[in-house]
């Protein structure tokens, strides 16, 4: 059905909410970047310590492990979110422990599940990854990391769906630290032998401090019925399944682009694709990760209401077009520097691919949250709809694009992608839930893809150094709009969100 169109610029979803977007997109970048920093400083030992062959090694492990926790999790991370989230701003403690439970008991009993299944087909997973079964025990010892991540997983959820960001940031800083303190010397003091047991020794660790973090939430278990265990297992896989499925289009569209530019384009273009791809989703990442870690518990807790819904969607998209504006249009200023010292000059091709992806960013900045809707709601149906149809439109516009322009097709399909995917996500959230952009949005970003698209097609028009001038005047134009908009809630003073440090260091 679709709702009246609500009137989006009056009282907001939560008091001080711009202050609690802005303070939660600070508190996860922070920790994303401390996190990437001491995962550099890991690669880098390990690299130093067993060479290129050994860090392919310690690599394909690591595939292993991601792959089986991404199949055994059924996606009971995302929809436990939710679950949490629903029941907190019911109020009902009782509701709250009777999801918390049945969190911990699945992922549990999925964590065993998965990693007995892992160790019983040890032999030919290893076959097929190494080419012969001498690593299966190796394998084998996976399982049990299987298990303890579905279970710190399982906790992850908790703390993200009570909305403890601060817990979540230093969890992250934690698993990061430990993951370098642990694996560096027992991979220098045993070689190769100290692969497996390093990432067994980081899974154990990261569970027991998501544990620890989980635990000081207060929450115990309950007494339920077998109907209310049912109800409130089925409610978390049904959802889960929509996410499981969600991942599985998301890795095989990307593996499918990689072959498409493998096949079409060769190995160096694959290579440069590939560089483009990780800087293009760096900047981004860290405002789409915050959004994930408190946008989406907050927007939950309000999800039977579509009007105080759409005023927290034009809050977050509002605030991540005010953080990420700035970066997008540096980055297709600056895109063959960038690629430079990030790699080197022989990346420097990649500058125009980069900035098909960096425009595509932008996009998926704003479609996002509307998107978040869909799941706020529960609606796994026409969530799972939207994700197939997407990446038919994806991997159909790869094909195309790649086909006939290389590399740079490869970020022109992403572009369309998110060019589609936004037109989609508005239509279904306008006709299904009234949602409307807010004035202040259709303006902002109309100026922020004006000034995008100048300075694109300056570099496709104009020699490099007047592209550049061009570019640089619309990095002071949109960042000093983006201050301005900025410092007033700066100036307000900073708002933790629940969990945050200022809450741990006093306690």
């Amino acid at each position: 059905m679709t709702a009246d169109a609500p009137r989006i610029e009056k009282t907001p979803a939560y008091p001080n909410s711009y202050r609690q977007i802005l303070s939660s997109t600070v508190i996860i970048a922070s920790s994303s970047i401390v996190s990437i920093g001491l995962g550099a400083i890991r690669g880098k030992c390990i690299a130093i310590l067993l060479g290129p062959a050994g860090t392919g090694l310690f690599g394909l492990y690591n595939s292993i492990l991601d792959l089986s926790v991404a199949v055994a999790d059924l996606g009971i991370q995302g929809s436990g979110v939710r679950q949490i989230a629903e029941a907190s701003s019911s109020r009902d403690e009782q509701r709250i422990a009777r999801a918390v439970t049945v969190l911990r008991h699945t992922s549990i009993l999925l964590g065993l599940i998965g990693g007995l299944l892992l160790a019983a087909t040890s032999t030919p997973v290893a076959s097929l990854t190494f080419g012969d079964t001498g690593k299966s025990g190796g394998v084998a010892l996976l399982g049990l990391a299987v298990f303890l991540r579905l279970v710190s997983g399982g906790q992850s959820a908790l703390l993200q769906g009570r909305r403890r960001i601060g817990n979540l940031a230093l969890l992250g800083i934690f698993g990061a630290a430990s993951s370098t303190i642990i694996s560096v010397p027992v991979v220098y003091f045993f070689g190769t032998a100290g692969i497996v047991p390093s990432i067994l020794a980081m899974a154990l660790v990261s569970t027991a401090a998501s544990w620890w973090f989980a635990k000081r939430i207060g929450l115990g278990s309950v007494a339920m019925t077998m109907s209310q265990k049912l109800e409130e297992t089925g409610a978390l896989l049904r959802l889960g399944a929509a996410f499981l499925a969600s991942s599985v289009l998301t890795l095989g569209a990307a593996y499918a682009i990689r072959m498409l530019v493998l096949r079409y384009a060769g190995v160096e273009a694959t290579g440069l694709y590939q560089a483009a791809w990780t800087l293009g989703g760096l900047y981004a990442g860290f405002i789409l990760q915050a959004m994930g870690a408190d946008f989406y518990p907050r927007l939950t807790a309000v999800a039977s209401d579509n009007a105080q819904c759409n005023v927290l969607v034009n809050e977050q998209a509002e605030v991540g077009m005010l953080l990420a504006a700035p970066g997008v249009i540096a980055t297709l200023t600056l895109a063959p520097l960038i690629m430079t010292i990030f790699y080197s000059a022989e990346f420097s091709d990649a500058a125009t691919s980069l900035r098909w992806i960096c425009l595509g960013m932008s996009l998926r900045v704003v479609s996002w949250p509307i998107g978040y809707i869909v799941i706020a709601k529960g609606h796994q149906n026409l969530f799972l709809f939207m994700e197939v149809v997407s990446t038919v439109v994806y991997v159909l516009l790869a094909w195309l694009l790649i086909k006939f322009n290389g590399l740079e097709g490869a970020g022109q399909a992403f572009f369309g992608l998110y060019l589609w995917h936004t037109s989609l996500s508005y239509t279904i959230a306008r006709n299904v839930y009234g949602f409307r952009f807010s004035l202040t949005n259709r303006s902002f970003g109309t100026f922020v893809f004006a000034l995008a698209a100048l300075v694109f097609c300056a570099f496709a028009v104009f020699p490099i150094w007047s592209a550049t001038l061009i570019g640089a005047v619309a990095m002071c134009l949109c960042g000093a709009y983006s201050v301005r908009k900025l410092i007033p809630i700066l100036r307000a003073g900073p708002s933790f969100p629940t969990g945050g440090l200022r809450t741990i260091l006093t306690r």
